[in-house]
């Protein structure tokens, strides 16, 4: 082993910046500048060469710009200009005042947890989706003015950088990330310490510094391991990596997460109303608030568990069991068998919150059933995934048919002034109302593209194409240097891809059920498409295999040595290491965007979204997302909604190159003599409104204002009134009802239509139930009225509640009428639950819940 010295004491240097420059730092470190394109060129103008080799990080660059550099500005009258514009924009944007909306909660705070970030590519704690999706729930909660902190983990090696071999295998380097050189602050107490706090981990304390981001008006908090109070290695390794170790290593993170992140905001003095867990790795913190009623309200394990519930969100992303965290008793035993005895609750009592079925010693313990058993509101992030979701986990709700399985559904969006690129801002700022960035989800705002000309749209759309090529052979060569590639190699990838060549692009994580290798299938049929003498076609393709995932490797080796058929080696590339910033260039300049996931898989899918809204048109399979977006799109979407099967490998690939040769490649060729292509200028518009209006993060965000956020911060102030009474009181009622409910039951089920009725007819609904004991307003009756399929079941169907209207003795008559409006054979059946609260979507699992049979009747 090598002799290593270690420093005696630290210190940190700051640059030493012109009196008239000294906020050049605080603008470095609120992230504003990652999408405030004004805010970026300051940086950029300082020095273009130490931004681009800073990897676009004003804290590196600021370290490294030279003094006479920084005096040169502080001198020159342009760069100050910029600099107070830039100053008076962060300041501006920081002193706005939430803008009140009707019956908005004025003291609502929501804690966002999530395992990742994708903020800034010189910010590598993200690996993917999930990670760019909760950067964008951050900035678009900023702009929104929503009242917001995030938790996540501070990974001190980031997630890992591609590179290529000779063979095209795909190969990980791991990145350090040096804290003190990202725009990252340690917290500090008023006395100027650190701010630490601990989690006791199989018996060991575990310490966890804080650190903050500033995104916009928006906190972010992140916990590391990493530091000397924590002795053991394998302590201060469980930051170390995202997604890195075994099992133990996995769920000492998701502890440090949601136990530990619990705690962070506790020693903060931040109190949200509001707890909303991305994906399940953050469930601890369910867990974590009920030890806390339990121990500060002194409230029973199930009046905790009730009170914590209440003001719980959980978004799931998982469209496969595949992708959820399973851990087996016996690691749960090691790591919560004192924190039980601690809290006062046994063991079996937290395995049942992460069990499909209780009872099963043999079943692990699931991440997901434990947010969704601890949370009252539960969503998917698109409507296909909605229903993808239910069937996934309607073993919870049992008496429940699948549609009405409680898990509702947000659409993911992307955060517009992040992703949109520059020259088309430009464009926005002469044609669009002023606000166009503040207010982008206004379909009004968006028509205005209509008047934008061709010609400008197209240019500018070229100009940056032309930069996304240069990037793109740029980055190829560089690459190929670095792994001593043959100096030919080197050459033909600086001349790689042509600018006036319709270019599609293809770019994400390399799953196997994203199908990357789709568009190959049939090599010779491609070969001709691409090598069209009179309408080219081009690839730009990149991605990364997760380092365990061999057929995902398989899959990118494949492509690349594809790439390197001399017949096509100029029209087809993939760009290494795959992140924020290959993304961004790609969704900025290529003509087309293709997406080839198995249908039902994808939860939802960003990549397109981003596309569509620089004028790229998508070409996808209508999954996720572009279920929803496909016929307004403006794009063209492959194959139909069928579910997939093996059989749709060929025909997809058919449908793609069918595409290309029929529609979209003499679409983009088309009118060349005018100078502008006018039908595939009206695609672009097209998806320029939609896409724009539709599928931003400021729409996203406000949906889950009001769909989620809004309600569960009632439900918080109505739980923790009066010193938690109603979660008491609530302990008691479901006691009651668990006792009483065997003996509750249907008593006349021959009360009903007889014959035919006619349209617009009302016809009486009428239920008598023993309700034992129980008052009407203990219990819900509910009429499912709908069309009798030729199975016999109920299709079609409305949920009716049906209002008590006489008394004897315990047994209670239920009715309304129903007026049906279509003709055929109708019919209706009846249930009886306890009545638990008003919101549907906030069903406790395996509530109990009781049938009657199917009653039918014919209209006329």
């Amino acid at each position: 082993m090598s002799f290593q010295i270690r420093p005696l004491k630290e210190f940190l240097v700051r640059p030493a910046l012109p009196k008239t420059l000294e906020r050049l730092s605080e603008l470095g470190q609120n992230l504003l500048w990652s999408w405030d394109h004004n805010l970026r060129g300051l940086f950029r103008r300082l020095d273009p060469a130490i931004w681009k080799s800073s990897n676009h990080n004003p804290v590196v660059m600021l370290g490294r710009v030279p003094q006479p550099t920084l005096e040169r500005a502080a001198a020159d009258p342009r760069f100050l200009a910029l600099y107070r514009r830039a100053c008076e924009t962060l300041d501006t944007y920081l002193a706005a005042q939430p803008i009140g909306q009707p019956g908005a909660a004025s003291n609502m705070l929501v804690a966002y947890f999530s395992m990742e970030y994708g903020l800034l590519d010189c910010l590598p704690i993200y690996s993917g989706g999930l990670g760019v999706l909760s950067g964008d729930h951050l900035k678009a909660s900023s702009d929104s003015n929503l009242p917001l902190v995030g938790i996540g983990l501070l990974y001190q090696k980031g997630y890992f950088h591609q590179t290529l071999g000779p063979d095209g295998w795909q190969h990980e380097r791991t990145p350090v990330n040096d804290f003190y050189s990202l725009p990252v602050t340690p917290v500090t107490r008023p006395d100027g310490s650190e701010m630490l706090v601990t989690v006791t981990l199989a018996g060991a304390t575990v310490f966890l510094k804080v650190w903050r981001i500033d995104v916009g008006r928006v906190k972010l908090f992140l916990l590391d391991t990493n530091i000397a109070q924590n002795e053991q290695a394998d302590h201060r390794d469980i930051t170390d990596q995202l997604y890195g170790g075994d099992r133990h290593t996995r769920i000492r993170q998701e502890i440090v997460l949601g136990i530990g992140g619990l705690r962070a905001l506790k020693e903060l003095g931040i109190q949200p109303t509001v707890y909303h867990m991305n994906e399940g790795h953050s469930a601890f913190l369910a867990l974590e608030r009920i030890r806390v009623l339990i121990r500060e309200q002194q409230l029973s394990f199930e009046e905790a568990l009730d009170a914590a519930r209440s003001d719980n969100v959980f978004t799931t992303h998982t469209s496969v069991p595949a992708g959820i965290d399973l851990f087996d008793s016996g690691l749960m035993w090691e790591y919560f068998q004192d924190y039980c005895r601690e809290c006062g609750f046994s063991f079996d009592d937290l395995l049942a919150l992460g069990r499909r079925d209780p009872a099963d010693a043999q079943e692990p313990f699931s991440m997901a059933v434990a947010a969704i058993k601890m949370s009252a509101y539960r969503n998917a992030v698109s409507r296909l995934h909605r229903r993808v979701s239910q069937h996934m986990w309607e073993s919870l709700w049992p008496e429940l048919p699948v549609w009405e399985v409680p898990i509702t559904s947000i659409t993911n969006g992307v955060h517009l002034p992040t992703w949109i690129n520059g020259d088309l801002a430009a464009v926005y700022d002469q044609y669009l109302q002023p606000d166009w960035r503040e207010g982008n989800f206004d379909a009004k705002l968006w028509e205005q593209i209509s008047e934008i000309p061709d010609a400008e749209l197209w240019e500018a759309h070229r100009r940056h194409k032309r930069r996304m090529i240069a990037f793109v052979r740029d980055r190829a060569a560089q690459s190929a240097m670095e792994r001593n590639a043959p100096a030919v190699e080197v050459r033909r990838l600086q001349e790689v891809l042509d600018p006036e060549t319709l270019t599609i692009g293809f770019a994400r994580r390399f799953a196997t059920y994203k199908r990357a290798t789709l568009i190959f299938r049939d090599l010779p049929r491609l070969k001709k498409i691409l090598m069209n003498a009179r309408m080219p076609v081009q690839l730009v393709i990149a991605g990364k295999a997760h380092p365990q995932d061999i057929p995902g490797k398989s899959l990118i080796k494949e492509i690349v040595q594809i790439s390197r058929d001399p017949d096509i080696s100029h029209r087809v590339v993939f760009v290494e290491d795959y992140g924020i910033q290959v993304a961004r260039e790609m969704v900025q300049g290529v003509d087309v965007w293709l997406n080839t996931p198995r249908r039902g898989e994808e939860a939802c899918g960003t990549s397109g979204m981003k596309a569509g809204m620089n004028g790229v048109l998508n070409m996808s399979i209508p999954d996720g997302w572009f279920d929803e977006a496909a016929e307004q799109s403006g794009g063209w979407m492959i194959g139909d909604r069928e579910p997939y099967s093996p059989e749709q490998e060929d025909t997809h690939a058919a449908c793609i190159y069918s595409l290309l040769e029929n529609e979209i490649a003499p679409l983009f060729y088309d009118a060349r003599d005018q100078g502008v292509p006018v039908e595939w200028m009206r695609r672009v518009k097209q998806s320029l409104r939609y896409i724009s209006a539709n599928f931003n993060c400021q729409r996203m965000v406000n949906e889950y204002r009001t769909q989620l956020y809004e309600p569960a911060h009632k439900g918080y102030e109505a739980t923790t009134r009066d010193h938690f009474e109603a979660a008491r009181e609530r302990s008691r009622w479901n006691r009651t009802v668990t006792e009483k409910w065997p003996l509750v039951g249907f008593k006349n089920l021959a009360i009903g239509p007889d014959g035919a009725v006619s349209t617009g007819s009302p016809v009486p609904l009428r239920a008598e139930v023993d309700l034992a004991g129980l008052g009407p307003e203990d219990v819900r009756v509910e009429a499912v009225v709908g069309r009798v399929g030729v199975e016999g079941d109920l299709e079609e169907t409305e949920v009716l509640t049906l209002a008590p209207l006489e008394q004897h003795g315990t047994v209670f008559l239920f009715g309304r009428d129903f007026a049906p409006l279509t003709t055929g054979r109708l019919g209706y059946s009846l249930r009886v639950s306890p009545n638990h609260c008003d919101d549907p979507l906030n069903r406790p699992t395996n509530a109990p819940m009781k049938w009657a049979g199917v009653i039918a009747a014919s209209t006329s």
